[in-house]
């Protein structure tokens, strides 16, 4: 039921909800305190009578309300129609507010600030529920403010479409009765002036009726900007309604002196009048000389020889606020209009709202946005009024964030409703929503202290600037939401694109650290990749630029690394064929996110013979810590970045010491990432400082510390000191930092193969007892099978010298080594076929097996994984 009701009316209904009014009660407070000789009284009366006249003869009542509520004035056409009103309290003296006598005409009109037509059970009370009412707001055509409603009334059965129009009508015929009081009593206040100063006999009067500041004239030498700064300054004098006099810089050096003189009519109208003295200068900006009035006791306000002064400004004190307070609207939505959208972040973008406002405009105010438009996203629409916001910003300081629920009769949850500001709580709060490109993304609400006596209530123009500041505001916290969507959706590219989860191998126990720039998404990424014998590839990289180009890059470029580092390649080899990519695919074209101008670090460490081969295209050197915590820069040559065409690439190759620690990294890291003048060289100098306390060597043993700081401890201090805000970053940074690890020989078992095929027997015994003492008698079948295979191969096909190799690591590996460069394939053997089966047999029986080439010929390799739970410990634990 609720639901088909007009938005309107349902917004009244909960409002009088609110208040705890009852649909049963009708309870009007009265007075007998009329203001009916004031000028809106007064204004009304000849456009009411012609409405009376005009409604002869029909059931329809006029009345007319204060901005209370209060009815003033009422006229029936038929004495019975006015009878049964008054039984409802519908006479002068008493209040029909909605706070009151609950939805109506009159009331709701003053509540919602615009027409309002309600008929029959609309009315929120029952004892009105028989009527039709149209209450039309009558504003005050120089200030702007609600000075009451004009109400018609009649039986529901009696209503017609009519009479909406004649509401209308008869309310404009006030206000502009209203307008012409205005100017009467400012031609008066002129007059009298003129009347009591008998010098001025000829002035040059500008009277357009409006109701406005009377212009008087200036100089005509006086420049267009001097023209308005005398201008306001007058109406500031005149809105203090007391004598005074004031000077004026102008242009050129100059300096008026306006004078401020207080003037009444003989009917008790009160204003004043401001006159300019202008100096006397010779040259060609001369102008007049002009003094101030003789006996006022200002003294000579000008040089010698004159005695004239001109008339500038008349008014009255109320209009010349009007017109001070309407200059200083303008002044602050041009100041606000540069304050407000300086950064595309949601949330500081509202906050500057609220600083921009307070105090100037407001002693509090807060913007509340949907929770959606917080995380960038679009607000769904499908949220009733009042659904939950976050708080953005509260000013001045109060708690900000968390979410709220505004009650369906509260100013925010009507604005959102309405989708228009809201002017309640006796002119005192305003909430305007925030509206940008047909969405509706928050509330702005704006709050007087009026008994502070900083402010006075809102005026309809304040209503009018807190729309426009509302209006720049929504378009600037779109634009940052916009922005915002972007960034998630780049950022979420670019950690799926990440490792989500280091890989588990032991060669090393590794740490990591990601920080992307300060509102943007780039192209630097790490990697932790396994490789065949126990190895793992440690990988860093960087994408020159930054946005979604830049993350699909660095995307395409982690994946042909991992698709090459399959092929077992050294590390130049891989570089090599990284850079035939990089121009193949990219061409050269230089754009934002090309491959081309890429950098890369690629090493690969095994944990059995302990060495480490590098090799790096444009990248910085790793920085490697000792198990003595000597820190080291290796020498690695430097190679030229992806893409460059030609150029070859060079491995180096090192022996790192079981506990060493290798510090991979992008060039944010040591180059100022956060914002700081810092040269790569001093952040080097830093970086090292830093990590030489990774590890601590006894005196006493001359051994390391086990106390020495862990990788993701090192990862946490290189944080603290190269990156100590992550939101001003403005490079990328990807950090890895990799601690050794080695397999002894009490996991690693080899075996030299005579060429002879009688001798695979003996080797695989051997296997099974190296098995057992594993406690691995369960792989003991399949391994034979597996060995059994390879070696024959080997010794079949391939040239010497021939190995074996059976190592305990994550997986049971097991190695055939030989002088062969040609590689085994797996294919399908015809049911003819003799042989041809052996690598299939090997393939289904192990879980990975593979190919690697060595520089002495090739690796063939099978992985099975080890059964129970993980039994790997490492070595001198």
């Amino acid at each position: 039921m609720v639901e088909a009701v007009r938005t309107p009316i349902r917004a009244s209904w909960q409002r009088c909800l609110a208040r705890g009014l009852t649909p049963d009660r009708l309870e009007l407070p009265y007075t007998d305190e009329l203001d009916l000789t004031g000028d809106f009284a007064r204004a009304a009366r000849p456009p009411l009578d012609r409405l009376e006249a005009a409604l002869s003869g029909t059931r329809v009542n006029v009345a007319l309300t204060d901005d209370a509520g209060v009815i003033l004035d009422r006229r029936a056409a038929q004495p019975s129609f006015l009878r049964a009103l008054e039984k409802v309290g519908f006479a002068p003296g008493f209040s029909y507010h909605e706070r009151d006598a609950g939805t109506n005409g009159m009331g709701t009109a003053l509540e919602e600030r615009r027409p309002v037509r309600v008929v029959g059970r609309e009315h929120f009370c029952d004892l009105l529920s028989h009527l039709t009412c149209v209450g039309i707001p009558v504003r005050h055509p120089v200030s702007g403010r609600i000075q009451g409603v004009l109400d018609l009334t009649s039986e529901a059965a009696d209503a017609h479409p009519l009479m909406t129009g004649l509401a209308h009508e008869a309310a404009l015929a006030i206000e502009q009765s209203l307008l012409d009081r205005c100017s009467d009593r400012e031609r008066a206040l002129l007059h009298a002036f003129l009347r009591a100063d008998r010098r001025f006999r000829t002035p040059a009067l500008l009277l357009d009726g409006d109701g406005a500041l009377q212009r008087l004239g200036v100089p005509a030498v006086v420049t267009g900007r001097d023209e308005i700064l005398l201008t306001d300054a007058a109406a500031g004098l005149i809105s203090a309604g007391r004598r005074a006099a004031l000077e004026v810089p102008l242009s050129y050096g100059r300096t008026a002196m306006l004078l401020c003189r207080p003037v009444a009519t003989a009917y008790g109208e009160s204003g004043a009048v401001v006159e300019v003295s202008l100096p006397y200068e010779a040259g060609p900006h001369s102008i007049a000389i002009g003094t101030a009035t003789p006996g006022d006791g200002y003294g000579d306000a000008g040089g010698p020889g004159g005695d004239d002064a001109g008339q500038l400004l008349v008014g009255e004190p109320g209009v010349s606020k009007l017109a001070v307070a309407a200059r200083r609207r303008l002044e602050l939505l041009c100041d606000i209009g540069a304050l407000i959208g300086t950064t595309l972040d949601v949330a500081r973008t509202a906050e500057e709202l609220a600083e921009a406002a307070v105090p100037r405009f407001a002693d509090r105010a807060t913007v509340d946005l949907f929770e959606q438009v917080l995380r960038g996203e679009e607000p769904t629409g499908g949220e009733p009024p009042g659904a939950g916001v976050g708080l953005l910003h509260a000013a001045p300081p109060t708690s900000a964030g968390g979410t709220v629920r505004f009650h369906p009769a509260a100013p925010q949850a009507r604005a959102l409703a309405l989708g228009a500001p809201v002017l309640a709580d006796g002119d005192r709060l305003i909430a305007v929503p925030l509206r940008a490109r047909q969405t509706l993304l928050g509330v702005a609400c704006f709050e007087r202290d009026v008994s502070a006596g900083e402010f006075g209530p809102f005026e309809e123009d304040d209503l009018a600037l807190a729309q426009e500041l509302a209006a720049r505001t929504a378009v600037a916290i779109d634009n940052a939401r916009l922005f915002t969507r972007e960034q998630h959706l780049a950022l979420e590219l670019q950690r799926s694109l990440l490792p989500q989860t280091l890989p588990e191998q032991h060669a090393v126990e590794a740490a990591y650290r990601y920080q992307p720039a300060r509102g943007q998404v780039g192209g630097d990424w790490f990697d932790v990749i396994p490789l065949s014998g126990a190895r793992v590839a440690l990988v860093v990289g960087d994408v020159a630029g930054h946005g979604l180009h830049a993350a699909a890059a660095m995307g395409r470029l982690r994946t042909a690394v991992h698709n090459f580092s399959a092929l077992d390649l050294p590390p130049d080899e891989l570089l090599g064929q990284l850079d035939d990519l990089a121009d193949r695919l990219d061409g050269g074209s230089g754009v934002v996110g090309s491959l081309v101008g890429a950098t890369c670090l690629y090493a690969v460490y095994d944990p059995v013979s302990r060495r480490c081969l590098m090799a790096r295209a444009g990248h910085p050197p790793p920085a490697l810590v000792l198990p003595d915590g000597r820190v080291e820069i290796p020498e690695l040559p430097a190679g030229p970045p992806l893409g460059a065409g030609g150029l070859s690439f060079e491995t180096a190759e090192f022996e790192l010491p079981e506990g060493s620690d290798l510090v991979l990294f992008t060039d944010g890291l040591i180059g100022g990432a956060d914002g700081r003048d810092l040269d790569p060289d001093t952040g080097m100098r830093v970086l090292q400082h830093v990590l030489s306390g990774a590890g601590r060597t006894s005196p006493r043993t001359g051994r390391t510390a086990r106390t020495a700081r862990t990788p993701d401890e090192i990862c946490a201090a290189i944080e603290e000191a190269l990156l100590p805000s992550p939101y001003a970053a403005s490079d990328d940074v990807a950090l890895l930092v990799a601690r050794t690890r080695t397999l002894d020989s009490r996991r690693v078992a080899s075996w030299d193969v005579p060429d002879d095929p009688a001798a695979v027997s003996d080797l695989r015994a051997a296997i099974i007892r190296r098995l057992a003492d594993w406690g691995l008698e369960d792989l003991a079948f399949t391994t034979e099978l597996i060995a059994s295979e390879l070696i024959t191969n080997a010794i079949r096909h391939a040239a010497g010298p021939v190995q074996a190799r059976l190592l305990r690591d994550r997986a049971l590996v097991f190695e055939v080594s030989d002088g062969s460069g040609t590689s085994p394939r797996l294919r399908r053997a015809a049911t003819t076929d003799e042989g041809g089966r052996g690598i299939f047999l090997v393939a289904q029986l192990s879980a990975r097996w593979g190919t690697r080439h060595t520089p002495r010929g090739k690796v063939i390799w099978t992985e099975q994984p080890i059964p129970g739970p993980g039994e790997f410990r490492p070595s001198g634990v």
